[in-house]
């Protein structure tokens, strides 16, 4: 296992665009739905969350541990300190010491994390050795800081060639390999393809009923990032290479399904 204490330092993030979308408060954007916690800063990350300053003693605190995972990938750890995860209450209002999580590959955003267990899988890491850093976010998507500088944790991880279970595996294809215990199961499967900025079948609705499986298998020609709103679900799409994204539904209503960085609209999930 490997464990690193707390870091206080700047990096780049990627994040949310700027536009309201469903995982906001109706009528809310990023810091429109700010509280009074702590000291807003004009100083920004690369993707435009403001800082929210609060003094050193009792401020949030993570580290970040990194364990093979027996069927694929690897198992994160977020130990955190005075910090909280609400993903209920995601874009409301600053609470103290509550939030979410991102999770960065390298400097690039791959997730947004609800909890203190995250599954990364084997597919979403390139061979080779890779630093990952997870920073605390306040509900209204400001970055918690002290002394001007995000707060956040890193860790080392190195992946194996492809083909090589490196100890995270039992050598199975992605074919027949089955799913680790606890994954959600699929009953329907959904195959996007999105090229020069098209979507491809055009994007419809995707009709469920509540409790069902559904797989969103996903193929993009530049590296982009999956978020199906509502359910506040994310994953990295490597340039080139299909990811897929499995969720059940649960709750009832019409959750739209895009891309962050090119703002594309692959699917609509409508629920009954």
């Amino acid at each position: 296992m490997l464990a690193l204490a707390l870091l206080l330092a700047g990096g780049a993030a990627t994040g949310c665009g700027g536009r309201a979308t469903t995982h906001h408060k109706p009528g809310t954007s990023h810091e429109q739905a700010s509280g009074s916690v702590g000291t807003l800063l004009p100083a920004a990350d690369a993707a435009g969350h403001k800082l929210r300053e609060v003094p050193a003693e009792g401020a949030p605190e993570v580290q970040l541990s990194v364990r093979p995972d027996s069927e694929d990938g690897w198992n994160l750890q977020l130990g955190v300190k005075n910090f909280r995860f609400t993903p209920d209450s995601t874009g409301g209002a600053a609470l103290p010491g509550a939030g979410h999580a991102h999770l960065e590959l390298d400097g690039r955003k791959i997730a947004r994390v609800y909890g203190p267990w995250f599954h990364l899988p084997a597919a979403q890491v390139p061979e080779g050795a890779h630093t990952l850093t997870v920073r605390l976010y306040a509900d209204d998507h400001t970055a918690w800081a002290v002394s001007g500088k995000p707060v956040e944790g890193s860790a080392q991880l190195t992946a194996p060639a492809p083909g090589r279970s490196g100890g995270h595996g039992h050598g199975d294809s992605p074919s027949t390999q089955p799913p680790a215990p606890g994954q959600e199961q699929a009953d329907r499967t959904v195959v996007i393809t999105v090229r020069d900025g098209k979507v491809s079948p055009a994007p419809a609705r995707t009709e469920l009923r509540r409790g069902e499986g559904v797989a969103l298998r996903v193929t993009s020609d530049r590296a982009d990032t999956l978020h199906v709103h509502g359910y506040d679900k994310e994953l990295a799409l490597p340039a080139g290479q299909e990811a897929t994204l499995t969720l059940t539904a649960d709750r009832t209503g019409l959750f739209e399904v895009e891309t962050h960085e090119s703002r594309l609209v692959l699917t609509q999930l409508l629920v009954r």
